[in-house]
């Protein structure tokens, strides 16, 4: 038997995959120019950036669940 913990990983891995494909199903040429504008972005800030979200996404998760 799996874990809630597992499944909700699962599930939220899922609609990652969802709102990324939508996001590029609506507007591919956006998606383009997003992704060239993360290339041209120094290390550093795409660091932080990534470390924000996912402080953010803790807190959200944090927040729902209790």
């Amino acid at each position: 038997m799996r874990s809630i913990a597992f499944a909700d990983f699962l599930i939220g891995l899922g609609i990652l995959f969802v709102l990324e494909g939508l996001l590029f199903a609506a507007s591919p040429g956006w998606m383009r120019r997003a992704m060239k504008s993360a290339l041209a972005t120094p290390d550093n800030i795409l660091r932080a950036v990534g470390l924000g979200s996912a402080v953010a996404g803790l807190i959200l998760i944090w927040l729902v669940r209790h």
